[in-house]
């Protein structure tokens, strides 16, 4: 027996006949009514992404309404620090329009965004005057002016600091501060290329007016800022290479900076912000259909994560993906509460941004979604064993103490070693510990203690990340392991559970000998210790030093009267001794501070004989006796 659904209580008829073939028209008809709609949405809202996969990918949403009107440019995020403009701008991505047109810049800088920076090479609201230097913002500023150009008005929104106000009434709130207002670089400008008027401050003065009945507090309204930026005596004419005096002089369209206060909680800033944007858009005569605003707090759902170019995995958030090492993972979708502002981030192996980047893993990390600069959920990444024939995704278990590894910085300089390794340092190198990471454990989570340091004397939590230690000064030696001050252990405890260690092993700082070259030209060793015979009339060069470091940085020689005062002595320039420091008696070798070797100076004049042609010889181009060969420097 055929089992026949039914459709409104009546059965569906047999198929075959005209009755079929008049289902088949209607569904045709409803199909591409369906297609015709939405086509016709499709032509209300397009996207457009710049620079698609790097750090300062640029999205722009342009969207029409049903009727013809002006059109409003909005640009949030020019400064990544000011997340009232881009959350407020981020909402209006999403409108729909009766009358008129927006074109919506959210995160102009999502680079210093990410990074919550005001800028990362320069301040991109800088860059809108003549400029010759090529960098990322450069290239977005030319997107932003062509945008500029399309439109009849901008807004760039900020968020400011302390509260403007037109005459002094306190640090915080005066005329110097830019929070609660609306800001034009002049009262009125006559257009020269149209002759129209722009009444930029009746205009702003009408819209604080709007903004300001719907603010309680009359310590939060806004006013009119005039910026006065082309007159010779205002105080910012740094705006003249802003976008919003571009917009005004160069294409002649009203143009305003609104700026919440940096003091005002992120929600009361979105807020404020949005009353602004719609207040001009009511000028504007541009209608919205559906205005939304969500403030939820970003969520990771899953990612969708490529191995090797392999079948995709679904990864929610607090799993463990277990790659093999060399694995290329690439992260092709972020799925979250949000749709815009998502960001990955391969912890100390990728870039500020690894979405949709084929990311190298060679270690134990995590990835860390963030919402614009908001960490909002993590994946883990973990080593197994061998080549695996798929990637394998588990929940977060007990720590595994072998999958961690520590990041430190050397000098400056970023290193990785493993959980129970060995850190080998001269004393005088810096050492910060950046991180552990893990594919089980969050950073968080753990606490990462350098047994014999104290960052912290008046709230010593044990934690010591993010330290710069000078393992010279700011080490204990009765917390080192043989008490002498040379193996101190690094700890990372879970709780009341050890998951890592790390040993640093301290050797000393050795100079070998020094290298001179003399006005006759020849090269004479000093080593530390023994009396170098130098006439301190005559000019010498410092041409070579010899040391048990690996490199040079951080090494500076001097001379010095009685071990007190010091003159810097430069490599390969001539220096004559009695004009650098009269007196000089001994040249001292510092390594980051720390004195590692002295040459006793002697003057052969007041010896009253010159060396011994033998003894000289001795001397050149060959190293004391007992000392290492310079290939054998380590």
């Amino acid at each position: 027996m055929t089992n026949r659904k039914s459709y409104c209580g009546k059965p569906f008829p047999a198929a075959g006949g005209g009755v079929r073939k008049g289902w088949i028209f209607a569904a045709i008809c409803l199909l591409s009514l369906i297609l015709a709609t939405g086509a016709a949405q499709a032509q209300n809202r397009t996207l457009t992404v710049f620079y698609e996969g790097t750090d300062h990918e640029l999205h722009v949403y342009r969207i029409w309404g049903k009727k013809p009107g002006k059109t409003l440019l909005l640009i949030g995020g020019i400064q990544g620090d000011e997340p009232g403009g881009f959350l407020s701008v981020d909402h209006y991505a999403d409108f729909s329009l009766i009358k008129g047109n927006l074109i919506v810049v959210p995160r102009a800088n999502f680079q210093s965004i990410l990074l919550n920076r005001r800028k990362i090479n320069e301040d991109m609201n800088r860059k809108f005057a003549e400029d010759r230097n090529e960098n990322y913002e450069a290239k977005i500023v030319q997107i932003l002016k062509q945008l500029i150009h399309e439109s009849d008005c901008l807004l760039n929104l900020h968020d400011g600091s302390g509260f403007y106000a037109g005459t002094w009434i306190s640090d915080q709130r005066n005329p110097s501060r830019f929070g609660q207002s609306i800001i034009a670089d002049a009262d009125t400008y006559v257009a020269p290329d149209t002759g129209r008027t722009l009444y930029l401050g009746d205009i702003a003065r009408s819209v604080c007016e709007v903004i300001n009945g719907q603010i309680e507090d009359p310590d939060l309204h806004f006013h009119f800022n005039n910026h006065r930026t082309r007159e010779e005596d205002s105080p910012n004419k740094e705006q003249r290479k802003s976008a919003t005096f571009y917009a005004l002089i160069q294409a002649g369209i009203p143009a305003y900076g609104v700026e919440t206060s940096k003091s005002l909680p992120l929600e009361d800033k979105v807020r404020h912000h949005n009353f602004a944007i719609n207040a001009f858009m009511d000028w504007l005569d541009i209608v919205p259909e559906n205005p939304g605003l969500n403030l939820d707090p970003p969520a990771l759902h899953y990612l969708v994560v490529s191995v090797n170019d392999s079948l995709p995995v679904a990864v929610k958030d607090n799993q463990v993906l277990r790659v093999a090492a060399g694995d290329t993972i690439c992260i092709s979708h972020i799925e979250a509460n949000y749709e815009r502002g998502l960001s990955a981030d391969v912890l100390g192996l990728g870039a500020v941004n690894d979405f949709r980047r084929n990311i190298r893993v060679d270690r134990p990390t995590r990835i860390v979604v963030r919402k614009d600069f908001i960490p909002c959920g993590s994946v883990y990444l973990e080593l197994g064993p061998g080549r695996l024939p798929t990637a394998a995704v588990s929940e977060r278990g007990e720590a595994v103490s072998s999958m961690l590894v520590f990041r430190m910085k050397i000098n400056g300089v970023e290193s990785v070693f493993p959980n129970h390794g060995r850190a080998r340092l001269i004393r005088g190198d810096t050492l910060q510990i950046v991180d552990v990471l893990s594919g089980r454990i969050e950073p968080e989570e753990v606490t990462v203690n350098f047994k014999g340091f104290v960052g912290n004397l008046e709230n010593n939590t044990g934690e010591d990340r993010g330290y710069v230690i000078d393992t010279a000064r700011d080490l204990w030696p009765r917390y080192s392991i043989d008490k002498k001050g040379k193996t101190y252990p690094i700890v990372v405890t879970c709780g009341e559970q050890t998951v890592g260690d790390l040993y640093v092993e301290l050797t000393e700082p050795e100079l070998k000998y020094l290298v001179f070259r003399k006005a006759d030209g020849a090269l004479v060793c000093a080593a530390p210790d023994q009396a170098a015979e130098i006439d301190p009339d005559a000019p010498i060069e410092l041409v070579d030093i010899r040391t048990n470091m690996p490199a040079e940085a951080g090494l500076e020689a001097f001379l010095s009267r009685h071990g007190k005062n010091r003159q810097p002595l430069p490599m390969n320039l001539p220096v004559t001794m009695g004009k650098r420091l009269p007196g000089a008696d001994r040249i001292e070798l510092m390594y980051n501070r720390l004195l590692i070797g002295t040459i006793p100076l002697a003057s052969a004049a007041a010896a009253g004989k010159k060396m011994e042609p033998e003894t000289a010889e001795a001397g050149i181009l060959r190293p004391p006796a007992g000392r290492d060969n310079p290939g054998n420097n380590s």
